[in-house]
């Protein structure tokens, strides 16, 4: 049974004049990534694909986190996951075959849409907040089966 796993990106910083999608992480961020990885690394150690939104943020969570893997996973940079809707981001998983574990990092609101199109339910995904779903037939439908905000 296929798994995803969404991750909403870590705290990011606000610099002045630094358009939305070259935001870096802010300092909490740097800090909460690394406990986000240890998380994984111990509950969910078995990830086949991180796709990852091209946004700084997205890309710098990714780099804190998978450095607490115990085996990095294959990773996509995907422009879907920055702010092209749930829609876009269910037609990317519908096009994946033979993944059993995906780990999504994107940004709200199209993650926390993303899972009550899955789910039907509707968790408030925080930064540094991840959900875990269990996907019934491909990643089309399933069942929330935890959500969570990681802290250090």
């Amino acid at each position: 049974m296929p798994r995803l796993v969404i991750l909403r990106h870590a705290k990011s910083a606000w610099p002045e004049g630094v358009p939305d999608y070259r935001r870096p992480l802010a300092d909490r961020g740097r800090i909460e990534a690394p406990a986000v990885g240890r998380w994984l690394a111990e509950h969910v150690p078995d990830i086949d694909l991180a796709l990852v939104s091209p946004a700084t943020r997205t890309r710098q969570t990714w780099d804190l986190v998978s450095a607490e893997l115990p085996a990095v996973p294959e990773v996509r940079f995907e422009e879907q996951l920055y702010g092209e809707g749930a829609e876009a981001i269910l037609d990317l998983l519908g096009s994946l075959a033979e993944v059993k574990t995906v780990l999504v990092i994107g940004h709200n609101p199209d993650l926390e849409l993303l899972v009550g199109s899955l789910t039907g339910e509707h968790p408030v995904l925080k930064t540094s907040t991840l959900s875990v779903v269990k996907c019934a037939r491909g990643f089309r439908s399933g069942e929330l089966v935890m959500t969570e905000k990681i802290r250090p």
